[in-house]
């Protein structure tokens, strides 16, 4: 089950993650948050981050602890 997020306004949101290569040709992990479960969808959230909403969309983010 894909790690859900609803914000204030009562919308839902899933947390995913994805590997991108960098210009120099670093792999690096993002997170984001998507409005439908994709295969790339995580179960929880990773260690020594948390969620917050932002005030000005409502929209989440993941924040270092």
């Amino acid at each position: 089950m894909a790690y859900e997020f609803k914000n204030s306004r009562g919308v839902s949101y899933f947390l995913h993650s994805k590997q991108v290569n960098l210009k120099g040709g670093r792999l690096q992990t993002i997170y984001y948050f998507a409005r439908d479960v994709r295969p790339e969808a995580l179960n929880a959230v990773p260690a020594g981050y948390v969620v917050q909403e932002t005030t000005k969309t409502g929209m989440p983010i993941l924040k270092k602890k």
